[in-house]
């Protein structure tokens, strides 16, 4: 495994210096902000597509700070209500899927999106229980005239492009837990996948091991962030883990996100690397900082240090003790 960067909480250092930092902590890998949420801090990512030298000079300055690009962060809502968000989350995630190959990745990470409730809607509308009944027209309409016809014509692309697509499951999105990742997988297309953040797992109450197990049983493990989520022992017994109060009211939240190691320990991030290993995904572990206790440089770095402790490097070796 290798040890990476989802570098959008890098951007306001600039391109240059924001290679030196990861050169600096010892990072191997680095994943690239192109739009949609994540903005577009170190490069136009259109301009980049039609200009083999501008590609050749990113690939090479990543190199020459030991860094290799595992994949395009683009993560947006390209499924919005609001057609000026859709068309602009929709070009930004066609612009990664197309840039991908030519940075030498094969992975694009995004949210699934969350469309309206219904073709008149002009706002998201996330449904998080069955009843009244018109939440089922609901899940209905999004998943059937929406969801499973965009990102099946998006798996195709995708696949002619040799890219993978990894979802990041995320509340407030259609797709939030293993399941529904599968669910849009077996609609879609195996170039759809899984972005594994184990973050947005905890305040739900589900177990990012045993979702790991499963994601990889079902060959779609694309990509991991190293992210924790500190839960509030008090408040999630009150109010439970649905939480819209600022992520800044760290006093009253049921939970915020925290530096790795900072929200679970070794009791988690072992056995959840170890099951990685298990089910055959050697690839990055990309932090993702958004600790609301720490400095971007103080958090950041205390999560390599602590997950440098705790990855897997090396292959396994034989059981020479039978």
């Amino acid at each position: 495994m290798k040890l990476g960067v989802m570098s959008a909480g890098l951007g306001g250092m600039g391109w240059d210096k924001a290679l030196d930092y990861c050169q600096k902590v010892g990072l191997e890998a680095i994943e690239l902000p192109v739009g949609a949420y994540p903005g577009k801090p170190f490069f136009e990512p259109a301009e980049v597509l039609e200009d083999p030298k501008k590609q050749r000079k990113i690939i090479e300055d990543c190199k020459s700070h030991g860094l290799e690009i595992i994949g395009l962060a683009v993560h947006g809502n390209p499924v919005s209500p609001n057609a000026d968000l859709r068309a602009e989350h929709d070009r930004d995630h066609d612009i990664a899927v197309r840039l991908a190959p030519k940075l030498g990745t094969d992975v694009v990470i995004n949210f699934s999106g969350c469309p309206g409730g219904s073709a008149d809607d002009k706002q998201p509308n996330w449904v998080t229980c069955p009843w009244p009944p018109e939440y089922g027209e609901i899940l209905d309409y999004q998943w059937n005239e929406v969801l499973i016809p965009y990102w099946s014509k998006k798996a195709k692309e995708a696949a002619d492009e040799g890219v993978k697509i990894a979802f990041e499951a995320h509340p407030g999105f259609s797709v939030y837990n293993p399941e529904t990742i599968l669910k849009l997988r077996d609609a879609c297309g195996d170039s759809l996948g899984a972005n594994l953040d184990p973050s947005h797992f905890f305040w739900q109450g589900i177990d990012p091991v045993e979702s790991a197990r499963v994601l990889g049983d079902a060959n779609c493990l694309f990509h991991v962030h190293g992210k924790d989520t500190g839960l509030d022992p008090h408040n999630m017994r009150l109010n439970g883990g649905l939480d819209t109060k600022s992520y800044g009211d760290l006093h009253n939240r049921s939970w915020v996100f925290r530096t790795c190691g900072y929200g679970h320990g070794d009791d988690f991030w072992k056995p959840f690397i170890s099951m990685l290993r298990a089910k055959g995904y050697d690839g990055v572990i990309s932090i993702e900082h958004e600790d609301s206790y720490m400095s971007v440089q103080e958090g950041f770095e205390k999560a390599v240090a602590y997950l440098r402790g705790v990855m897997i490097k090396q292959d396994a070796g034989d059981a020479w003790w039978f």
